[in-house]
């Protein structure tokens, strides 16, 4: 006999099947697109640059996001988290430093590109490595502050998924937000900002715009904005008298992170979906004929 579990306090049974749904439908669609990106890096030799390889981390970083959305679906059409409290603590830091090294991805390829549009040095091996490292060190170090001690996992308001828990707004999490926000938020959109920034005005000498500088940080900022806007209203006002459903509408948001940057980085990147054309259909596309693509 199947056991039914209460439905979780705010929702309704259509509501939390929606959200289940909708966690499912982005961690598929992001998953594929980002397994694409990897596939075609492993498979295209032309592809495999230290540039390229940024975008490979970023596609890596955003497997996880999806990684995490799945168990959060699984369990959202449970009902419950089946996986306990210490379940709750990985499944919360595996999701914040999949977080933590997307958004510092963006950041390293933003830099790459401000290198190689404005400066035109190259990128060598030895420094994609090192970065590559960093992102993933960096980001494990401030997932690693709430096992101990320094902020909180717990249950989203839906509590079939664990994430950084902003109701309580206290001192220990105050601190821990504005400090982890400067250095993994503030700081890559400052390096996204001013890069993009710079290669616009390259592009506008040239006259010719090899992609769009903007849209970067506009989908940085409108997938993880409401999340953070959330995060800091924590910090300032009691967020428990939000509804529930409504503060799960942040953390929806941010599920798509995986699939809008596939767009983006990988499809959204002319040597990269050439790359990946040529992985599905095997005709490689010459550089010239892509060039005059985007003229």
């Amino acid at each position: 006999m199947v056991t039914s579990y209460p439905l979780p306090e705010g929702f309704t049974e259509l509501e939390v099947f929606g959200i289940g749904t909708a966690l499912l439908v982005e961690a598929l669609l992001g998953f594929c697109l980002n397994g694409l990106t990897i596939i075609s890096f492993r498979k295209i030799k032309e592809l495999r640059t230290p540039s390229n390889f940024l975008v490979l981390n970023l596609a890596l970083a955003d497997c996880g996001i999806c990684i995490n959305a799945f168990i959060a679906a699984f369990s959202s059409f449970l009902r419950y988290w089946p996986y306990g409290s210490d379940g709750c603590q990985i499944h919360g830091f595996q999701g914040f430093v999949t977080a933590l090294a997307s958004i510092s991805s963006s950041a390293a390829v933003a830099w790459d590109r401000y290198h190689h549009y404005c400066t035109r040095s190259k990128l060598q091996w030895s420094t994609t490595i090192s970065m590559v490292i960093f992102v993933w060190v960096f980001s494990a170090f401030w997932s690693a502050m709430p096992l101990l001690g320094w902020g909180e996992y717990d249950y989203e308001p839906l509590r079939t998924c664990c994430t950084l828990d902003y109701t309580k707004g206290d001192r220990n999490f105050v601190t821990f937000l504005f400090a982890m926000a400067i250095f993994n938020f503030v700081i890559p959109i400052f390096i996204m900002l001013t890069a993009y920034q710079s290669i616009e005005q390259k592009f506008k000498k040239s006259g010719q715009f090899k992609f769009n500088t903007s849209l970067p940080v506009k989908t940085l900022v409108i997938c993880w904005g409401p999340y953070s806007l959330l995060c800091f209203y924590a910090a300032v006002e009691n967020v428990t008298f939000i509804s529930p459903k409504l503060r799960m509408i942040p953390a929806i948001i941010a599920k798509t992170v995986p699939t809008v940057d596939a767009f983006v980085y990988a499809l959204g990147n002319e040597n990269y979906r050439g790359g990946i054309w040529q992985f599905l259909t095997g005709q490689k596309i010459e550089k010239a004929e892509v060039d005059n693509k985007t003229k």
